[in-house]
């Protein structure tokens, strides 16, 4: 990473295609020693992601399948796990291969309608997020501080800003994601209470369920914010970053040399970032299943009852452990929220875009940034109570994302697009998979309601 936020070249600057690519080019790689940072600060694109998917919204849809359903939503985790690590790595090794974000490959390779189509999904369920996540810091800063959650929510909008746009996201970063260690106390719940292990081992392979529209929408909701749109352009673009932040490394398809080592990094990277995503979401949810939902808590409206599920290990101090816990994915989460949606939107429109640009040299892209959170602020201003609207962004998240995985897919597997690095048939048949899953999941959702 830079030292200073030096003007840097258009992403799309000097990129041949796929198509016309050296193949004899010669091997480079980045330049690493060259980054005067800590070395623990260089997190890869895989990691990050993977503790930006256990934002506001995860923590609180979590919560609420452990606490609706007991034991009988621990089989999303496994099942979700490769077909998040699959979409990650296919969307890692576009932005890898190509030098260009999701959008801008979307650009070259579909109609214009399909660009169009996808950037306004993004933007709308981006900013519902985002909207979702901020209302919940506040009202979590609110119990604990006692200060009034709307003006809680208005500081963290401004502190969110501020750090976007005065240092270069990986920085910040690097020290937030310590935060996220609180997300490890459910985990350490589980010592404290009694666990029914080999019921859990069982309904984690054969939940019981019934097939009505509350278990569709309880997983749509999980499968949406655990496999959710932003992170597919967030990753793709940041991996864009870090290669912009060397000055050696360069996209795949103009050094195929490096593309071996580099194939081998995204796929550590990615799946030990998702695994850790997943088993932090597994311990939430059985967390909240021995807690919350054997009190017969089995609907979270506030942050109160969702803290609840730490009382065992916390005592009064549960509310704190709560409040550390969101605070910390939601600072790193709603950036890369905003991000996502203004990496998308300024690849569409030609605009110049990147993290580590001066405000003043990349103003469209910040500009969408502080638009989509300002939008966010006053949608958070409706009557519906933060958890709620967390649990309602996921399932947004669930169904937008059915024909984005689709996309994803298509670009990972086209040689025109991806030239000799077309990602490996079982990561696109997992694609696949995971749109089918998603989908079958939207319509048991939404059939139901339509034959009442």
């Amino acid at each position: 990473m830079t030292s200073a936020r030096e003007p840097l070249p258009h992403p799309e600057a000097n990129i041949p295609s796929p198509a016309t690519a050296d193949p004899g080019h010669e091997t480079r790689g980045p330049s690493w020693k060259k980054l005067k940072l800590h070395p623990l600060a260089h997190v890869g694109p895989g990691l990050i992601t993977g503790v930006a998917d256990d934002d506001p919204s995860g923590i609180a849809t979590y919560s609420q399948a452990g606490a609706q359903f007991g034991l009988n939503m621990l089989w999303t985790m496994p099942l979700s796990f490769p077909m998040m690590a699959a979409v990650q790595s296919m969307c890692a090794l576009i932005g890898r291969a190509t030098g260009k974000g999701l959008a801008a490959n979307i650009k070259l390779a579909f109609p214009p309608v399909v660009l169009k189509a996808v950037v306004a999904l993004l933007l709308i369920a981006n900013v519902l997020n985002i909207s979702a996540d901020i209302a919940a810091m506040g009202e979590v800063a609110e119990l604990v501080t006692r200060i009034n959650r709307h003006a809680m929510t208005a500081f963290f909008v401004a502190l969110t800003l501020m750090l976007q746009i005065a240092v270069p996201y990986h920085r910040y970063v690097f020290y937030l994601k310590w935060l996220t260690l609180s997300l490890l106390a459910y985990a350490a719940v589980l010592f404290t209470v009694h666990v029914p292990w080999k019921d859990v081992a069982w309904r984690t392979l054969w939940p019981h369920l019934t097939f009505g529209s509350d278990a569709a929408t309880m997983v749509v909701a999980v499968l949406g914010t655990t496999i959710s749109p932003y992170l597919f352009f967030w990753q793709a673009s940041e991996e864009v970053e870090d290669m912009r932040l060397s000055d050696t490394a360069q996209p795949l398809a103009q050094d195929p040399a490096a593309g071996s080592a580099e194939m081998i990094r995204i796929k550590w990277d990615t799946w030990n970032g998702m695994l850790y995503s997943n088993i932090a979401a597994y311990f939430i949810i059985l967390a909240t299943a021995v807690t919350l939902h054997v009190a017969g808590v089995t609907d979270i409206t506030t942050a109160a009852q969702a803290a609840g599920a730490l009382r065992p290990l916390a005592g009064e101090l549960a509310y704190l452990l709560f409040a550390l816990g969101i605070l910390g994915v939601g600072l790193i989460g709603v950036p890369v929220l905003a991000g996502s949606a203004s990496y998308a939107l300024c690849e569409a429109m030609d605009w110049q875009w990147g993290l580590e640009r001066k405000a003043k040299d990349a103003r469209g892209f910040y500009g969408v940034i502080a638009v989509s959170v300002l939008a966010a602020m006053i949608i958070q201003y409706s009557p519906i109570p933060p958890m709620k609207a967390l649990f309602w962004s996921a399932v947004i998240n669930g169904v937008v994302a059915v024909p984005l995985v689709a996309v994803v897919a298509l670009l990972a597997s086209r040689r025109s697009v991806m030239g000799a690095f077309t990602a490996p048939k079982p990561v696109i048949c997992l694609g696949w998979i995971t749109a089918a899953v998603m989908g079958i999941a939207t319509l048991w959702m939404v059939i139901p309601g339509l034959l009442h």
